[in-house]
């Protein structure tokens, strides 16, 4: 059995019942082994996160910065080793892997600068004689609940704004994918973060994160991952009267139209609708095509996925590797059947591959003849599933983009200046994409959407603020 990769709390790394940590390109390799944490773990991490918000909340920007710089330069000189942590735990392709690791040591670096530029305002009172400040305090304990898609990304977006403003910190990473999450507070911990500032507790969600949904210590909580548990997340909240923040489903579209430049169209919707594994939140899983370029797109798009390679994540030239595990295996199975069954025609792929060793690999399935009733175009696969729509013109397009409870994301492919304008102003979602994959956002912009699938303010950059830090005002009379 390898070493075990313990719990951090209270400044101390802390053992318990091990779980290991699966390769989804080969079951048979076990990454490493991650402490199980317990409620009484998160009961002890959280109260170390309020005994330390004590001292840290009135801690000097100049030791923030350094210790979040000092933590981005080391994740990003050892981009390849995390990432190839990240893509043997998580199926990500190595340069989609290596990828997100700069990603993640670019974001603490981003907010190593925060910490330098956080801003009040000086207002004249309306009575004369009396001056008026608003400063930005931190909120106070705050818990990161973080899926198993962005194993580095997602905690280091949450974690970097909650350590730059001055709040303590319980993480509880997914369950599929601890390594990385370990790896990063290791490092920050090395970099001289002080003891319960940050806490990591690994284990279920029915027994971590219930414990911290259940805390009244907990004055914040930010979370990724599915609509059912966001929904508890919010009722739990709302019961204690906490701010919280919700990122979760998609059922993202994107629009080509009939004057797309194909190529364009094609190599857009590959990678919006399949890179990945389809594992993205941002993915377009909804291909909305108008009738005059719909035949023609998709002969080219079932071509090119014919040389989409699916493999193991660390073999160079893989495209495309497994998905997570037999559990979103079966998911993606399942919808493509109920796809079938709809009356949907699966024009290339949809089935399992076998590699040299054994894994969750299946190939990127493409639908046609689907219709935006179908359970197909209303609910979120999370895999490499996507399916065609066709429709009559730019109005249509719109009308059935729009037709989701979801809005993360949203695409068109046109080289009409016109169509392009409208589209931006009029998508229902938060991001909106322009001949480029839907997903794939800078680190520095707000990263959110409406409808169903976000609550609260926006994630990353400076908008980060909005959740992290709560708005104080002050009057003085001299």
């Amino acid at each position: 059995m390898s070493e075990l990769h313990k719990n951090y709390i209270g400044g101390e790394w802390v053992g318990g019942d091990a779980r290991p940590n699966i390769n989804p390109s080969n079951t048979n390799e076990v990454i490493g082994e991650y402490a199980q944490g317990t409620a009484a773990d998160a009961k002890a991490a959280i109260d170390a996160a309020a005994d330390a918000f004590k001292t840290w909340s009135l801690s000097g920007i100049q030791q923030r910065h350094d210790i979040l710089k000092a933590t981005g330069d080391e994740i990003l000189a050892r981009k390849e080793e995390i990432g190839r942590l990240l893509s043997r735990e998580e199926g990500k392709t190595l340069p989609e892997g290596i990828g997100e690791t700069m990603r993640a040591a670019q974001i603490f670096h981003f907010f190593a600068g925060e910490t330098l530029r956080l801003a009040g305002e000086i207002l004249p009172s309306v009575r004369p004689g009396i001056d008026v400040t608003i400063t930005r305090e931190p909120v106070g304990v705050v818990g990161l609940i973080t899926p198993w898609n962005f194993p580095i990304a997602i905690p280091a977006w949450k974690l970097a704004p909650a350590i730059a403003f001055g709040n303590t910190v319980v993480l509880k990473p997914a369950d599929l994918v601890p390594g990385c999450a370990w790896t990063i507070v290791d490092i920050l911990v090395r970099n001289g973060l002080p003891k319960g500032v940050v806490n990591l507790v690994m284990g279920r969600g029915s027994v971590v994160g219930q414990a911290i949904l259940e805390s009244p210590k907990v004055s914040a909580l930010s979370f990724t991952g599915s609509v059912g548990t966001g929904k508890k997340v919010a009722e739990a909240s709302i019961a204690v009267m906490r701010k919280f923040q919700l990122e979760m489903g998609g059922k993202n579209p994107t629009i080509v139209l009939d004057d797309a430049d194909l190529k364009v169209a094609v190599e857009t919707t590959a990678n919006s609708a399949f890179f990945s594994t389809g594992q993205r939140c941002t993915a377009s899983s909804r291909l909305i095509v108008t009738e005059k370029i719909h035949d023609q797109y998709v002969e080219a798009l079932a071509a090119r996925m014919k040389d989409l390679v699916v493999d193991d994540a660390i073999k160079q030239g893989t495209h495309i590797g497994p998905v997570v595990d037999k559990s979103q295996l079966d998911q993606d199975q399942n919808y493509i059947q109920i796809a079938k069954d709809e009356g949907g025609t699966l024009v290339a792929g949809g089935h399992l591959v076998e590699r040299e060793n054994p894994g969750f690999f299946l190939q990127p399935a493409l639908f046609t003849g689907t219709t935006p009733d179908m359970r197909i175009n209303k609910e979120e696969v999370f895999g490499p599933v996507a399916s065609v729509i066709k429709v009559k013109d730019y109005e249509e397009a719109l009308a059935v983009a729009n037709d989701t409870p979801f809005g993360l994301a949203a695409g068109i492919v046109t080289t009409s200046l016109k169509h392009a304008t409208h589209f931006k102003r009029n998508a229902e979602a938060g991001m909106v994409m322009v001949n480029l994959p839907t997903a794939g956002v800078d680190y520095h912009v707000p990263f959110g959407g409406r409808k169903g699938s976000s609550y609260g303010p926006r994630e990353q950059g400076k908008y980060a603020a909005e959740f992290f830090t709560t708005v104080k005002t002050s009057y003085t009379q001299p």
